[in-house]
C-alpha cells in the first residue's frame, strides 16, 4: 500500500477523533443558546412553580421552622404563610425568592398546641398554594451533646442489639441435623425476600415526596441495580464462601438499617414517633430476625471467632446509629431514598448467593433444593417478618 492510499483518518491522532464529535456538540449548543429559538414560542404564561415542604420542626414552644426547596424550573417567590386558615408574619432565610433547587428556612412565631395537628400552606407571589399537614405538633429535640448521645443509643437499641441477639441462635443452629441447616438458609431467604420488598416500597414511598427534578423512581431503580451489580462482581471474584455470604448479608442489612435509622431519627425529631413507644420495641423485635439471617450461612463452614460475630453485628447494626443522627439533625429525603435503594439491591444479591448455596448443597446430597422443608422455611421467614412488622406499623 502506497503513502497516498492510506486513509486520511488513520493519520489523525486518536484523541482528536474522540474529541471531534464533542466539539461539534458544544458548537451546536452554543449556537442554540445564541439564537434562542424558544423565544418565538413564549407568551404571557405564568411560571412553572413547584415548592416542596421537606420538614417542619418545633424548636421551642410558640415557634416553628419550615424547610422548603424549589424543585421547579423557574424561580419561586414565597409571599405568604398560612397556618390553620390564618396568615402569619414570618422570616425567611436566605431570601423570599428561591432559584431552581435552592432551599430556604421559614421561621415564625405561632402558638401551636402540643399533640394537635397543624395544616400549613405556602402561597407564592402568583397565588399558587403548596401545603402539608403536621400530624402532631411536638417540641423537637435541641441540638446538643446529650441529644446526639441519645440518638446514638437509639440507633444501638434498634440496630446493633437486635442483630446481636439474633446471632445468639448460632450455637443451636450449629448443632441441629444437617438437613435443618438448609432449612435455616431457606428461612434466611424468606426473611430477605420480605426485607427486599419492604425496603423497595419504603424507598418508593419516600421518593414520592421528592421534588420531580430529583427523579425519585429512577433513583430507586438504578440504586438497586448499581449495588446489585457491584456486589455480584465482588462475589464472582471472592466466591460464595459462607463468610463472604454472611458479610454480604451484613452489608445489605446495614444499608437497610441506615435508611431505617434516617426514618426513625426524622420521626423523633418532628414528633411523629412520640405517639407510641411500640415503634422502638417493634423495630427491635423485627430486627432480631436479621441476626438469624446473618449467621445462618456460617453453619456451613468452620466455626468463626467471637470477634467475627461482633464485627458482623456492627456491620449490620451500626449504620442505624448514623441514620438516626442524620435523620434527627439533618434529614434528607433524597439520602433516605438513595440508601434504601442501595440496601434493596444488596439484599437482592444476598438472596441470589444464599440460593446458590442451597442449590450447591442439594446437588452434593443428590436432593432437590426446593423441598417441602425448604419451602416451609421460606414461608415461615416471610411470615415472621410480616408479623413482627405489625409492631413497627402499629
Amino acid at each position: 500500500m502506497t503513502q497516498n492510499s492510506i486513509p486520511a483518518t488513520s493519520r489523525v491522532p486518536k484523541w482528536l477523533l474522540a474529541v471531534f464529535p464533542l466539539l461539534i456538540l458544544l458548537g451546536l449548543i452554543a449556537l442554540f443558546m445564541l439564537l434562542d429559538p424558544l423565544s418565538y414560542f413564549t407568551g404571557n404564561f405564568p411560571p412553572l412553580e413547584e415548592l416542596t415542604i421537606q420538614r417542619v420542626v418545633f424548636p421551642e414552644n410558640g415557634r416553628l421552622q419550615i424547610s422548603v426547596i424549589n424543585g421547579g424550573p423557574d424561580p419561586v417567590t414565597i409571599a405568604q404563610v398560612a397556618i390553620d386558615d390564618a396568615y402569619w408574619q414570618y422570616e425567611i432565610s436566605p431570601d423570599h425568592t428561591l432559584a431552581k433547587l435552592e432551599q430556604a428556612t421559614i421561621d415564625l412565631a405561632y402558638p401551636w398546641v402540643t399533640g394537635e395537628p397543624l395544616p400549613i400552606f405556602l402561597i407564592t407571589s402568583t397565588g399558587v398554594t403548596f401545603g402539608t399537614e403536621v400530624a402532631v405538633a411536638v417540641e423537637s429535640p435541641q441540638t446538643s451533646a446529650a441529644t446526639f448521645f441519645h440518638y446514638g443509643l437509639l440507633g444501638i437499641y434498634v440496630g446493633v442489639i437486635p442483630v446481636a441477639l439474633g446471632m445468639l441462635w448460632y450455637p443451636f443452629m450449629r448443632r441441629v441435623d444437617p438437613k435443618w441447616i438448609n432449612a435455616f438458609l431457606a428461612l434466611t431467604i424468606g426473611l430477605l425476600v420480605f426485607l427486599f420488598i419492604d425496603t423497595v416500597l419504603e424507598a418508593l414511598e419516600i421518593s414520592a415526596e421528592l421534588p420531580a427534578v430529583f427523579q425519585g423512581i429512577p433513583v430507586v431503580v438504578f440504586g438497586i441495580l448499581f449495588s446489585l451489580g457491584i456486589l455480584l462482581a465482588i462475589g464472582q471474584r471472592r466466591g460464595g464462601s459462607p463468610m463472604t455470604v454472611a458479610t454480604f448479608i451484613g452489608i445489605g442489612i446495614g444499608l437497610h438499617n441506615f435508611g431505617e435509622g434516617l426514618a426513625i431519627g426524622a420521626a423523633f425529631a418532628t414528633g411523629a414517633a412520640a405517639l407510641g413507644s411500640f415503634l422502638v420495641i417493634g423495630f427491635t423485635l423485627h430486627n432480631i430476625t436479621e441476626g438469624i439471617g446473618i449467621v445462618a450461612p456460617l453453619t456451613k463452614g468452620e466455626k468463626p471467632r467471637l470477634l467475627t460475630f461482633a464485627l458482623l453485628a456492627i456491620l449490620a447494626g451500626a449504620p442505624a446509629m448514623l441514620g438516626t443522627w442524620i435523620g434527627g439533625f439533618a434529614f434528607s429525603p433524597f439520602l433516605a431514598v438513595l440508601f434504601l435503594s442501595l440496601g434493596a439491591g444488596a439484599i437482592l444479591q444476598v438472596i441470589w448467593e444464599v440460593g446458590k448455596m442451597l442449590v450447591r448443597d442439594a446437588k452434593r446430597r443428590k436432593e432437590t433444593a426446593v423441598s417441602w422443608i425448604n419451602f416451609a422455611a421460606i414461608t415461615v421467614g416471610i411470615l415472621v417478618m410480616y408479623l413482627t412488622a405489625f409492631l413497627v406499623k402499629f
